[in-house]
């Protein structure tokens, strides 16, 4: 049995840099009156992870400023941009006119399962609220609707961790078709 040991900075960053290679589709969100700082911060550093290039802050969704949000974080805000929109449809319309296909991730009745939503190119993930979901106004405005399947007996997941779900299962399928 041979004994393993973490990474170092150096081969973390060595790793990293090579996932990046193979990056090239841009990735957005859209936060749907995402209301606690604690999933905004959360959701934030996810993002910085895989490489989210910008994040529509639409609604009352907390700002990434807030203390909370910031803690979270841990500092990694700097590494994206930001615009804050009025409502859904309007960060659905600036997503788009920058090229993202806006996809919505909602428990709705024409959602395909992630697993079999059609994830490639520039893809903005649209998330919504802690308790109502995505607003009808983004659903009606997102390219494709899907949904994680879940087989607890929980009837949702909270929206930091679905956030990470689809942000990473988008990049897996990218570099899983790199490899094909």
């Amino acid at each position: 049995m041979t004994s393993e040991r973490q990474l170092g900075m150096t081969d973390v960053k060595r790793l990293n840099r090579g996932w990046r290679r193979r990056t090239q589709a841009r990735l957005g969100l859209l936060l749907d009156s995402v209301g606690q700082p604690f999933n905004v911060g959360s959701i934030i550093r996810t993002a910085a992870a895989f490489g989210v290039e910008r994040i529509w802050l639409c609604g009352e969704t907390a700002s990434p400023v807030h203390p909370s949000a910031r803690k979270t974080a841990l500092g990694t805000s700097r590494l994206i941009s930001f615009e804050t929109l009025p409502t859904a449809v309007d960060g659905a319309k600036s997503a788009s006119a920058a090229g993202f296909r806006v996809i919505a991730i909602e428990q709705a009745g024409a959602a395909v399962p992630l697993h079999e939503a059609a994830l490639g190119g520039d893809v903005c993930l649209a998330l919504g609220n802690e308790d109502r979901g995505c607003s009808a106004g983004l659903l009606g405005a997102a390219e494709l609707l899907v949904y994680i399947p879940q087989v607890g007996r929980v009837g949702s997941l909270n929206v930091a961790a679905a956030a990470a779900i689809a942000i990473a299962e988008t990049r897996r399928r990218e570099w899983a078709a790199e490899d094909r």
